[in-house]
């Protein structure tokens, strides 16, 4: 898989991104309204508990904005915070920081969002089995969701098309015979991962034996989840996908999957509540 970069001149670019489309094209008209030389403290706070991350974000979006600005970090990436939790201080010119509050709240409050909620996940299953995002992201924000999930304690899939391969359902009908595919796939395989899903056991069936590295089985049930596992244990490592929640992931875990790949984790999340307090 593709290593993901989440270097410092990525996430300046990304917060400069974000203030150019909050301050297009007259900047904060509203702050502009106060006094220039005023000097605040402001506390960042958690209004619940959960996973925190993206604080080199809020960082940078202050420190784009006026360099005197001071951000104090209180808590670390990845870390749990309680309600009421104080994350950072900030200090500075409070018109300039008032300028930089929405866009440096989104960021936090997304990712550490999607951390808490794989967080959950991860702790409903235990050391035994791992937790995958998907490609299900928001366009443009995949390193940072992933990034996000990586602080939960989960696991990343492939970033990208060209990171593995991946024979889903769509590949295998529009081939006669989906095994070509896979074979195929062998011979170039050139040191990536060869991933093919299944929806029934006739399927894995008729592949068991062949030289791929993973087992996909796609929305099955408990039962034939269990079956497939010991069909294929010994030869491939093993995954399930497909109608994964909160109150079915432990279930889903005891049938013996090594990873439970989950697309919510990404694309259907509630943000942390957070809130910048004077």
């Amino acid at each position: 898989m593709s290593k993901i970069q989440l270097s410092k001149n990525f996430i300046r670019n990304t917060c400069k991104l974000a203030l150019a489309e909050d301050l297009y094209p007259s900047g904060d008209i509203t702050s502009n309204l106060l006094d220039n030389n005023s000097i605040r403290k402001i506390k960042l706070i958690s209004n619940e508990r959960g996973i925190i991350g993206g604080l080199e974000f809020a960082k940078q979006t202050f420190n784009l904005l006026d360099k005197k600005i001071k951000f104090i970090s209180k808590k670390k990436d990845g870390s749990s915070v309680n309600k009421g939790s104080v994350v950072a201080v900030v200090e500075g010119k409070i018109k300039n920081i008032l300028m930089g509050e929405r866009v440096a709240l989104n960021f936090v409050s997304h990712i550490s969002g999607i951390a808490t909620k794989t967080n959950k996940f991860v702790k409903k299953v235990g050391k035994r089995t791992k937790i995958c995002c998907t490609r299900k992201t928001i366009p443009n924000l995949r390193v940072i969701q992933k990034y996000a999930v990586k602080l939960g304690g989960g696991t990343n899939h492939r970033f990208n098309l060209s990171d593995e391969f991946l024979i889903k359902d769509n590949h295998i009908a529009s081939s006669k015979k989906f095994e070509e595919i896979i074979k195929k796939a062998i011979k170039s395989k050139k040191g990536k991962k060869i991933t093919v899903e299944v929806d029934n056991l006739n399927q894995l069936k008729k592949i068991n034996g062949l030289k791929f590295d993973r087992i996909l089985f796609d929305n099955m049930s408990s039962k034939n989840l269990r079956e497939g596992v010991k069909l294929a244990k010994k030869l491939y490592e093993t995954e399930a996908s497909g109608g994964v929640n909160l109150e079915n992931v432990k279930k889903v875990a005891k049938t013996g999957v090594d990873r439970i790949s989950i697309g919510v984790l990404t694309h259907n999340i509630n943000s942390l509540d957070l809130k910048l307090e004077i």
